[in-house]
């Protein structure tokens, strides 16, 4: 028999691939003639790293996306509307990819930095809401109650620390990107793993 999320899992599927397609159009082939192409290519280079990062961030948030679901056995409209939430906040990930890269290293990359922070709080905070809500009204009734609490325990760190990330823009922008993909991996983690590190 189809699980009841079927629908919702692949509908989901299929907008993380479409944002995760949708970053490599920032990243701009220089025009024939108008100067050694090497050197406009490596000029590139923060629309490179920001296309791997950004990449990267959104299949995290696929796996995670996926982790969840194997739990959630059951839908209903909330769910649906809780899950186009958060399929919005992964949709808008590119701009602030395109805008952080076009902007990193000028006057105004803090502004750039902040929203690119913004966004993946907004994003955490999306998560916490899906889940504090599937997990009290959706599971299945043999779900796992230690796990469940160790999901909501990873999660619930999500947006205290993508505001550390914000407020560390005005000291330093850079180290502020750095401690944002820290973050990416720590939520890369099973969720009992990522609870023990941060246990540390």
């Amino acid at each position: 028999m189809e699980k009841e999320t079927a629908r919702i899992e692949a509908f989901s599927d299929g907008v993380f691939a479409i944002a995760m397609t949708l970053l490599i159009l920032e990243i701009k082939v220089p025009n024939a003639g108008s100067g050694d192409l090497s050197r406009q290519l490596i000029r590139q280079w923060p629309a490179y790293v920001a296309f791997v990062i950004s990449f990267a961030f959104i299949g995290i948030m696929w796996i995670n996306h996926h982790r969840l679901f194997t739990h959630i056995r059951r839908s209903n409209n909330v769910l649906l509307f809780l899950n186009l939430l958060l399929l919005l906040g992964v949709t808008a990930v590119p701009f602030p990819t395109a805008v952080l890269a076009q902007h990193f290293g000028q006057s105004d990359q803090q502004a750039a930095a902040i929203l690119y922070h913004g966004t993946y709080f907004a994003i955490a905070v999306f998560f916490n809401i899906l889940w504090g809500y599937a997990s009290r009204h959706l599971l299945g009734k043999d779900a796992d109650a230690s796990a469940t609490r160790t999901i909501s325990a990873q999660y619930s760190l999500g947006p205290l620390l993508y505001l550390v990330c914000i407020a560390l823009t005005w000291v330093n922008v850079p180290l502020s990107l750095l401690v944002n993909i820290a973050l990416a991996v720590f939520f890369a983690l099973p969720p009992h793993r990522a609870v023990r590190v941060a246990g540390r």
